[in-house]
């Protein structure tokens, strides 16, 4: 536990200093749209670029790790679907619950995982965020869709993602074998070096803590599930695959992060509960700071 708390409170400070920071007006309000806009369309989509086209993609790791991802969310999905039916949720307030209990927080991941085990670790998130960002993504679309399949108006949000295509693009750029152009590999190193504390400042500066109100026994049951429940599924999961022990607390954490931020612009674009969203946002990622050190702990 110690050595966990060593690892992560720095990464909670910096999401209190971007709330304190945004609260205080230290700077423009208009600053914090913009470092979003800049982390997620070049700073982050770097990051992961460069972590795929380093990556060793014949990592025996794989196989087991895109089972372990498919399995998981196959269940979580199911379960989804059967609370749906059971309690009647429209798309928009469907929407935001699967993405409370499908979505995480990919900047919190990936400086969690950098604190604890280094470039090995980072090697294993980006297999995993290859994984999951375009499966979460598409579930994420489906569910604040009222259509009662999948077509083509919903993939086109996902294949123009551009976290999805970085992770397309360092793919097939690291299948290729070809090298990265000279001082390249230095630039995006520079650019990636920039996403994860830019984005936690990011993080801190959304969170909304007035949204809490009014929502209370829908926002405990969701947070319990996603930074509970999710990773107990995950450890599951990790034991009967028989996974290595990096490999599974790289998968259980993964599946105890909090929601992601950008989870409310694709709640509002898509004419969702913002309200809720928010909610769940701001109260996943207050609670995470508790939730993440006791997992980890527990299910090592």
């Amino acid at each position: 536990m110690p050595a966990l708390l060593l690892a992560l409170w720095p990464l909670f400070a910096l999401i209190v200093g971007g709330y304190l920071l945004r609260r205080q007006n230290f700077l423009a309000e208009d600053f914090w749209p913009g470092a979003e806009r800049l982390n997620y369309f070049i700073l982050f989509p770097a990051l992961l670029f460069h972590s795929l086209a380093e990556a060793p993609l014949d990592n025996p790791a794989l196989p087991r790790l895109s089972a372990a991802v498919l399995l998981g969310l196959v269940l979580a999905w199911t379960a989804l679907q059967l609370g749906r039916r059971l309690y009647g949720w429209p798309a928009a307030r469907f929407g935001a619950l699967a993405q409370g209990l499908l979505r995480f927080n990919t900047y919190l991941g990936l400086a969690a995982i950098g604190s604890l085990f280094g470039p090995s670790g980072l090697a294993l998130a980006a297999l995993m965020l290859a994984l999951l960002v375009p499966a979460v993504n598409l579930l994420s679309v489906w569910a604040l869709s009222n259509e009662p399949g999948l077509s083509v108006r919903l993939l086109l949000p996902i294949l123009r993602n551009p976290l999805i295509l970085a992770c397309l693009a360092g793919a097939l750029l690291n299948l290729t074998g070809l090298p990265l152009p000279t001082g390249s590999d230095r630039l995006l190193s520079l650019l990636a070096a920039a996403s994860l504390p830019l984005g936690l400042l990011c993080v801190g500066a959304a969170l909304q803590p007035r949204e809490l109100a009014g929502e209370l026994p829908t926002l405990a049951w969701n947070c319990a599930l996603r930074l509970l429940a999710m990773p107990l599924l995950a450890w599951i999961v990790a034991r009967l695959l028989a996974l290595p022990a990096q490999e599974s607390t790289v998968l259980i954490l993964f599946f105890a992060l909090p929601t992601a931020p950008s989870a409310y612009v694709l709640t509002r674009q898509l004419g969702g509960d913002g309200h809720l969203m928010a909610g769940l946002i701001t109260s996943q990622t207050l609670l995470a700071a508790a939730s993440l050190p006791l997992v980890l702990t527990l299910l090592p």
